[in-house]
């Protein structure tokens, strides 16, 4: 499950099925009223594998729901391999 925001798909992740269940109900799925299938991984895998599989820039929203617990991290070096950022090109200062 992903959405766009600024030109950037942020695929959604949450830290557990409390999270995700908080995120059904702000979408209007109320408890019960369907199932909802998700995959259990590793936030690294995530990044290292399924970003690489997604057009254009793509970063991971985390508990989106949360308003004080949630997390994005943008597809910038440091965060998705660096073939995947959208800074990847830009040019660095190095520190002296």
């Amino acid at each position: 499950m992903s959405g766009w925001q600024g030109g950037v798909r942020w695929i959604y992740a949450f830290t557990d099925e409390e999270a995700l269940a908080r995120f059904a109900e702000t979408r209007g799925v109320g408890a019960g009223a369907r199932e909802w299938e998700y995959l259990s991984i590793l936030g690294a895998r995530l990044v290292d594998a399924v970003i690489p599989t997604v057009d254009g820039p793509t970063g991971v929203a985390v508990d989106v729901a949360d308003e004080d617990a949630s997390m994005l991290f943008p597809p910038v070096v440091g965060i998705v391999p660096d073939a995947y950022a959208v800074d990847a090109d830009a040019d660095r200062v190095e520190a002296v």
